[in-house]
């Protein structure tokens, strides 16, 4: 090869101990696949639909829901007291209508035009049944104005099977002296217990529900309030940590 001349096109001249060596550059197939992909000019060309929003009618499919939340006979009056409560959020805030039914002891909710959240029935059902369940109507209020709460039910017995006058002792311990041991738990884990009969409910979010019901299954097997004070507060302390 002339050393006056010039690198051959495309290439480079490296001199070694053998003599001149001549490389050619050699194109990645990758790249030279991914700038001839024909399918990459066609996916730029497709535009993204465009659906718009749909109401409150077409939602629900044209026709409306109905739900039913059975009155037990305790829980009557204190329904007929605090009607108007119970009637307001319900009509105003989520738009939509209900009634008391006399003859099935029932309180009936159901969607009109004017609903527009797909999801206020449902709220309002939990709402109703919070209260029917024993909760004040301020606390039940809190299913409407927040997502992140449930409702969850469960029995004296399905923790430990107890009859008699142990049954009475593990439900006295839960509520303690004057309903002490029962508003520490409620205060700690920031939840809402009502106890009736051998029935527990909870009103909380998920996690605090699971500190609550350790606390009470706790008690229920046994455990003196003082030790169980001691591990919520320091579960409590852990989660307010971690957030």
């Amino acid at each position: 090869m002339d050393p006056g001349a010039g690198p051959p096109p495309g290439g480079c001249v490296v001199v070694g101990p053998g003599g001149p060596e001549e490389f050619t550059a050699v194109k990645s197939r990758r790249s030279s696949k991914r700038r001839h992909d024909p399918g990459m000019d066609c996916e730029a060309a497709v535009k993204r639909p465009h659906f718009p929003p749909l109401s409150g009618d077409k939602l629900k499919g044209g026709a409306d829901e109905l739900r039913k939340v059975a009155v037990p006979a305790n829980r009557y009056t204190p329904l007929k007291e605090n009607w108007m409560k119970i009637y307001t959020p319900i009509v105003e805030n989520l738009q939509l209508q209900v009634r008391f039914n006399l003859k099935t002891r029932n309180v009936e909710i159901k969607t009109c035009k004017e609903t527009l959240d797909i999801g206020a029935l449902t709220k309002a059902s939990d709402f109703v049944k919070a209260f029917v369940l024993g909760f004040q109507v301020e606390d039940a209020l809190a299913l409407i104005r927040l997502d992140e709460l449930f409702l969850e039910t469960f029995d004296v017995t399905d923790v430990k099977p107890l009859k008699g006058d142990h049954l009475s002792r593990a439900v006295g311990r839960i509520a303690g002296t004057g309903g002490k041991t029962k508003f520490t738990i409620e205060n700690v884990t920031k939840t809402r217990i009502v106890l009736a009969d051998t029935k527990i409910h909870l009103l909380g979010s998920f996690q605090n529900i699971k500190m609550a019901r350790t606390a009470i299954c706790n008690l229920i097997l046994g455990s003196p309030p003082s030790k169980v004070y001691g591990n919520i507060r320091t579960v409590a302390s852990r989660t307010a940590e971690r957030f």
